[in-house]
């Protein structure tokens, strides 16, 4: 027969485990972003580069002469009709007008890093903000085409899982996307949160 104590030890709390039991065969410290060097958690919102509005009126010009040039070479080529330039007229005008309030966006857009995530807004009469939590980002990525690397400016993509909060902020300068995604990536690391 065994013997039952008679003073049983009440089993201790958690608040009662000694922190060496806790930390027995851990990492010695949380993995904390770097103060020094780095880009601080501010609160304040950041715009992008004037030169994102010449980049995109440079591009659109260039799109506009092959489409006109190619209107030239059809209506030449289709005994003078007049439809070619109906369509290359059509599409200078859709091309044109959102080109007329391309300087308005740009100065609408704007980012804020704060303590839990990052604030992303744009828009003049359709305003959107989006917060895509730190721990949430599956990939940070930095692209740019020809005219965008000649100004020197460049597009940070931050990608999460749900694909509605996926967010681009374009005209970025080149040396301010590599250290917005460098920050990204090493807060993102440490706020992990279930993936």
């Amino acid at each position: 027969m065994s013997a039952i104590p008679t003073n049983p030890q009440p089993e201790p709390s958690p608040a009662e485990v000694s922190t060496p039991v806790l930390d027995d065969r851990t990492y010695r410290g949380i993995r904390e972003p770097r103060r020094g060097g780095g880009l601080a958690l501010d609160g304040t919102w950041h715009q992008i580069s004037p030169k994102y509005v010449v980049s995109q009126l440079l591009q659109n010009a260039i799109f506009l002469v092959v489409i006109w040039a190619v209107a030239i070479v059809v209506w030449a080529l289709a005994d003078a009709e007049v439809w070619p330039w109906i369509v290359a007229g059509a599409i200078t005008l859709v091309t044109a007008l959102p080109l007329a309030i391309l300087p308005r966006q740009a100065r609408a857009l704007g980012y804020m890093l704060r303590a839990d995530d990052i604030v992303f807004r744009k828009g003049i009469l359709w305003q959107r903000m989006v917060a895509v939590p730190y721990g949430r980002m599956q990939l940070v990525d930095i692209t740019g085409g020809p005219l965008d690397r000649a100004f020197g400016i460049a597009k940070l993509k931050m990608v999460t899982a749900a694909a509605t909060t996926g967010v681009e902020i374009p005209g970025l300068g080149q040396q301010a996307a590599e250290a917005l995604r460098d920050a990204l990536i090493e807060v993102a690391e440490t706020r992990r949160t279930g993936l």
